[in-house]
């Protein structure tokens, strides 16, 4: 079997209601260990990630040890960084055997061909302020800029902080499938132009939804800020299928 899941943001909201997530990942975690090949993380896996050349974030010891573990049982485990952890480097491949991609892919999982993201900066050729502030914090200017420039504490304090506002400022919309358009429309002209490529996973909107028609069947993750997230899987037969699972109830709620 094979996984996927996305924006669990590890780390995001009180001590307390981290550590709450951090544990109903890591039950996820072992739960598909069973009979996982493959598992696919389709970004903000963390709500901030930093990491300079001796210095990780801390914090996440349960999850980094059961990746680790899943790498050393054979289990392929594979990093789409999103816009909260796309500061991601080469730690997570030599602790853990983690593999990171950075952008979206075209990936040959189980005998079919899936287009894999995360789902941000992505179908934004109309909004060029979007596009340059993307292009700046994915820049590796920006990069040695914050590595050698910002104390890790401080850069720590201050990549939460942001990511705190960002989730404040998102706290009381209503995610629609609506909202979701930009990606299907992504989709479509995709497969305009690469016919083979029916079959798309994104996470990013926190929404859990699937669209289907003749072209095209595109499915969107969930967060894990409810009392449920939403993960898919492809089996042996090529069936790709949204699933759920039971979080604890007393997580706090999270947005982008």
């Amino acid at each position: 079997m094979i996984y996927f899941a996305s924006d669990i943001h590890l780390g995001g909201g009180t001590p307390a209601q981290a550590q709450l997530a951090e544990r109903a990942f890591c039950r996820w975690l072992d739960m598909v260990a069973d009979d996982a090949t493959e598992i696919y993380l389709l970004g903000d896996i963390f709500d901030f990630w930093f990491e300079y050349l001796r210095v990780v974030p801390q914090g996440f010891s349960r999850t980094l040890g059961r990746l680790a573990t899943l790498h050393d049982r054979g289990i392929r485990v594979v990093l789409f960084s999103g816009n909260h952890d796309m500061w991601t480097y080469d730690y997570l491949t030599r602790e853990c055997g983690v593999e990171i991609v950075r952008k979206p892919e075209v990936v040959r999982v189980g005998g079919v061909d899936l287009h894999l993201a995360h789902g941000d900066n992505m179908n934004i050729k109309g909004q060029p302020m979007l596009r340059a502030m993307n292009a700046f914090f994915r820049s590796r200017m920006a990069r040695w800029l914050f590595r050698w420039l910002v104390h890790p504490d401080v850069a720590m304090k201050f990549g939460l902080w942001w990511s705190g506002k960002s989730r404040k400022s998102h706290g009381g919309e209503l995610i629609t499938s609506d909202r979701l358009d930009y990606l299907v429309e992504y989709a479509r002209n995709y497969h305009a132009e690469h016919t083979d490529v029916c079959r798309y996973i994104f996470g990013h909107m926190h929404l859990a939804h699937r669209v289907t028609d003749d072209d095209v069947d595109v499915l969107f993750l969930s967060d894990w800020s409810g009392d449920k997230a939403t993960y898919a899987t492809l089996d042996e037969d090529n069936n790709l299928e949204l699933k759920t699972f039971d979080i604890d109830e007393t997580i706090s709620r999270a947005s982008r």
